[in-house]
């Protein structure tokens, strides 16, 4: 494995970590996300991900379920891929 590769399954196992939520159902959530999408994350998606776990569980949880929005389009596509999942 090259030094990129390595960068790249660093920066995924970050990821992954910072998805785990005290919301199960967040939890459950990104987990199969991560079941189906985890292996063709592109950078793109990869940067949004950062962008949309910096939100508090109670805010996240409200974008997931739709009880709230964002005009974001980056996150609303990412937000739909959640919600697929």
């Amino acid at each position: 494995m090259n030094g990129v590769e390595e960068e790249r399954k660093a920066r995924i196992g970050r990821l992954k970590w910072h998805c785990r939520r005290a919301l199960l159902e967040l939890d459950l959530i990104f987990t199969r996300f991560w079941e189906r999408h985890g292996d063709d994350l592109d950078a793109q998606t990869e940067a949004t991900l950062t962008r949309l776990l910096e939100f508090e569980d109670h805010d996240l949880w409200a974008l997931v379920n739709g009880k709230d929005s964002t005009d974001d389009p980056e996150l609303v596509a990412l937000i739909e891929r959640l919600r697929v999942v």
